[in-house]
């Protein structure tokens, strides 16, 4: 758990540092810009993984149960296509096989 959490602090840290220093770059008070876009970064990131994404997947199990989540996906059924007409050839084309042939 200890991991986890040290590894979206760093990610945190890293979008943090990209988003201020493109925002307002690296001058104007970067630092305490930099630890509130951190802790709202780290925020975001550990609600979302620690507790959205267990808490779909429980809901997911118990809900609908493990026969929904392991059911085979079924196939959509591929219909043939008809064959398609022959292209018209255009009359020029027909008016010199004629006259090559007579």
């Amino acid at each position: 758990m200890l991991r986890r959490a040290g590894l979206l602090l760093g990610i945190s840290a890293v979008l943090s540092f990209a988003l201020v220093a493109y925002l307002f770059g690296l001058d104007s008070s970067f630092f305490g810009r930099l630890v509130g876009a951190t802790l709202v970064w780290f925020t975001l990131l550990s609600v979302t993984f620690l507790a959205v994404v267990p808490f779909v997947n429980w809901a997911a199990d118990n809900w609908f149960g493990r026969t929904w989540a392991e059911a085979p996906t079924p196939q959509p059924k591929r219909r043939s296509r008809p064959a398609a007409p022959k292209p018209n050839r255009p009359a020029s084309s027909r008016m010199s096989e004629q006259d090559a042939t007579s």
